[in-house]
């Protein structure tokens, strides 16, 4: 189970370093007068900093070792 949270902060870890964040649309309404209604689509960004991938590699490392120190 370890080992697989390991392999998992890895992964995340990985793709924290390459997208260095993400982006999501949120729709937000203007107005409204009786059944009309004025909305619009706002693009959110959020960054990720690449120390958060380190640690997330990092901790998934160590928690690898963990796992097969445990196994032996």
């Amino acid at each position: 189970m370890i080992k697989m949270a390991g392999i998992i902060l890895i992964i995340l870890g990985i793709l924290a370093l390459v997208y260095q964040g993400f982006t999501y649309t949120e729709t937000k309404q203007d107005a409204q007068i009786g059944s009309l209604t004025i909305q619009h689509n706002e693009k959110e960004t959020v960054p990720l900093p690449p120390v958060v991938g380190g640690v997330f590699i990092a901790v998934g490392v160590v928690a690898l070792f963990m796992g097969n120190r445990r196994n032996t």
